[in-house]
């Protein structure tokens, strides 16, 4: 309903990123609980953040075929963090206007 913008899907791929190592289509199925992202969305996400140097990749054998891994480092980690926090600021200043009543009181969740 929402539009995402980049910032916030490089946000929320480097919070799955940080849980646990992992590849490509399973970022997606994980992105699929918030949004609605495709995979032809997802990997110049995931390769724009590799080339920033908040993601590092290594291949893994998987049933007999090489499987892309993504890692997040020390920059990732600190832009996750910086991330974190421009979100809940952004969440507090849009709920002051979107759960408010005309009265000023807030609506129950």
């Amino acid at each position: 309903m929402f539009p995402i913008s980049a910032a916030l899907l490089d946000a929320m791929v480097l919070s799955l990123v940080a849980r646990e190592e992992t590849y490509g289509y399973k970022i997606t199925q994980d992105m699929q609980t918030a949004a609605k992202v495709s995979e032809s969305t997802l990997y110049p996400v995931l390769r724009r953040l590799q080339k920033n140097g908040a993601l590092v990749t290594f291949d893994r054998a998987y049933m007999g075929r090489n499987r892309r891994y993504y890692r997040i480092t020390e920059l990732g980690e600190t832009m996750l963090s910086q991330y974190r926090i421009d979100w809940e600021n952004h969440k507090q200043q849009v709920d002051s206007v979107l759960l408010e009543n005309a009265a000023g009181k807030e609506i129950a969740q």
